[in-house]
């Protein structure tokens, strides 16, 4: 199983229009059951870590390419305008969650 995590760096001021957006976009791929349920959360406000940073973790069971044939878009348009509006730069990260062997 994989840890799928999106990263976005916002403009000053406007992680938590980002992290409203992004979490209607990831309910948008959940209710189309692309996706797993997601989990929304920033950085550099109360809490350590890089200024205006929202991110968006999920997980998957197979990597799979969003371009594969057959699949079909959530509509997420308006919302990923929106964001995009807001994002200075974003990208992806992927890890494989370890699970212990069972001693059978």
């Amino acid at each position: 199983m994989y840890l799928v995590r999106r990263v976005y760096k916002v403009k000053p001021g406007t992680y938590r229009k980002a992290a409203e957006l992004l979490t209607q976009i990831a309910k948008k791929y959940e209710d189309s059951g692309q996706r797993s349920p997601s989990t929304v959360y920033w950085s550099g406000s109360t809490v350590p870590g890089p200024l205006n940073t929202v991110y968006v973790d999920w997980t998957e069971e197979v990597l799979r390419s969003p371009y594969r044939e057959g699949n079909v878009s959530p509509g997420t348009g308006d919302l990923g305008a929106q964001l995009r509006e807001i994002q200075e730069e974003s990208h992806i990260e992927f890890y494989e969650i370890y699970a212990p062997r069972s001693s059978d």
